[in-house]
């Protein structure tokens, strides 16, 4: 049985345990793992209430039965949502733990799932960094080596469900940031095509299209189920996506085993990539060889685009609300800057690149059907290697593209991409993989994802809380 929280789900449906008894487990293991840093926020009363309220509905109800997750605890992330009832500070001292009032349309998406929520996970100052490790504390640290990062931004997400606190939490992506903490923690994370999830009712043009939210798992199974649960009819800002069936026909994996001499990819970790275009190739699909010149240009615009689209929504939420930047990071109080420093005709130049970026990538599609590539360039980094009390932009921007030189490129474009684990290194870190497709080609990317998954190359190291009682 896969640990996961499709399995919590099943147990709680079948009577081998309350959804009060799976919330009571989060619960404890959250208070037993507070050095993991992974949670920022809890509120025990309001996840056990939420969990009364499933178990006081007969599981063969017509309500529980249109309910994936009926029962299973799970977290929000410190940024984005919002969840009504918890308040959101997106890791900052300088917004107060106040407010939470309303539940965003994904939030209602969550609930109307079943999943219970309990509390908020650690992100890192406005989620600028793929580190979670906000001044404001608390620091994330890697489940699996504790020394180490789990990720950013959605770090604490990442380390609360490979420790096994939930089973699955929800999570956002703008430049890696549910796929660099799911690689960094051994995990399925997809960032979805543009336009698939819902952002409102505030979503504004939510960062030009770049950020997406969704969730980090454990399991193909388990995302297949949540995309299908959230995502779609997301009414705007962007038009619908068309999401295809996964079909059963042979594909053409683009192979991609290299990051570039700028950002160098170790090659204990491309070779796991082509392990994995191996192992796809056995199941009769083709292997296409792709240069890292046919994306390189795409890659670097997309790394910029990301630095100035994050920049100027900072610099004008701050203008906008009137907020006192002095109490920010020294860091972020340098991208407001750059953000205001950021000319109209710049920003412009930046945005038409991006939408080139998308149709360079339409066109590299032609010749094939997915992309397989890498996502991490080495292991999890060190906790602090991503220190936010300098002003170094580029500097910071930098070592986020080192660490993960292609991620920024699925943002940019548009397209929908999936990182999970094919092995493990010889200190017991997942060797990740990365797979990319056109827009609204969801169910490829987690149909490959599955048959990789099936090879049984990793396991999760921790049980989840409330199955393993």
């Amino acid at each position: 049985m896969q640990a996961d929280a499709t399995a919590l789900a099943g147990a709680i449906a079948s009577g081998c345990l309350t959804s009060t008894e799976a919330m009571q487990a989060s619960l404890s293991a959250c208070e037993a793992l507070a050095d993991l840093g992974a949670v920022a926020y809890t509120d025990a009363a309001r996840g056990l209430d939420a969990a009364s309220r499933i178990d006081a509905v007969a599981s063969d109800a017509p309500p529980r039965r249109m309910m994936p997750f009926a029962g299973v605890p799970t977290l929000g992330k410190d940024l984005g949502g919002p969840f009504a009832g918890f308040p959101m500070t997106a890791g900052s001292r300088l917004i107060a733990r106040r407010g939470g009032l309303i539940d965003s349309d994904l939030a209602e998406r969550f609930r109307a799932a079943g999943l219970c929520l309990f509390g908020l996970t650690t992100s890192p100052e406005f989620g600028l960094s793929l580190a979670s490790e906000p001044a404001a504390g608390p620091i994330t640290r890697n489940p699996l080596a504790p020394e180490l990062s789990a990720g950013g931004s959605s770090g604490g997400a990442a380390a609360a469900v490979a420790a096994g606190i939930v089973a699955i939490a929800h999570a956002t992506d703008a430049g890696g940031s549910i796929r660099v903490p799911s690689a960094c923690c051994g995990l399925v994370g997809l960032k979805p095509s543009r336009g698939l999830m819902p952002a409102g009712p505030h979503f504004g043009n939510h960062l030009a299209g770049i950020a997406s939210e969704l969730a980090v798992c454990r399991s193909v199974r388990d995302t297949s189920l949540i995309l299908s649960a959230l995502g779609g009819e997301a009414k705007g800002p962007f038009p619908p996506v068309a999401r295809k069936d996964a079909g059963q026909e042979r594909l053409r994996i683009g192979l991609l085993i290299d990051s570039g001499a700028e950002f160098p990819t170790e090659a204990e970790r491309l070779a796991v990539v082509e392990a994995a275009g191996r192992f796809l190739e056995a199941d009769v699909h083709t292997l296409v060889p792709v240069d890292f010149s046919a994306l390189e240009a795409m890659a670097a615009t997309s790394r910029r685009a990301f630095a100035d689209i994050v920049c100027i929504n900072l610099a004008d939420t701050i203008t906008r609300f009137n907020l006192d930047a002095s109490k920010t990071e020294r860091l972020t109080q340098a991208v407001i800057e750059r953000g205001l420093s950021l000319s109209a005709r710049a920003l412009w130049q930046s945005l038409n690149a991006m939408v080139a970026v998308s149709r360079d990538l339409w066109r590299l599609f032609d010749g094939i059907d997915c992309l397989l590539c890498p996502i991490l360039s080495s292991a999890p980094l060190p906790v602090g290697s991503f220190p936010t009390d300098h002003a170094d932009t580029d500097r910071h921007f930098e070592r986020m593209a080192a660490f993960a030189p292609l991620a920024a490129l699925a943002n940019a474009s548009g397209f929908p991409a999936v990182t999970l684990p094919f092995g493990m290194d010889a200190d017991g870190l997942p060797l990740p993989v990365q797979l990319m497709a056109p827009m609204g080609e969801e169910a490829l990317l987690l149909r490959l994802a599955a048959r990789l998954e099936q090879d049984g190359r990793w396991q999760h190291r921790f049980p989840v809380a409330g199955l393993n009682a």
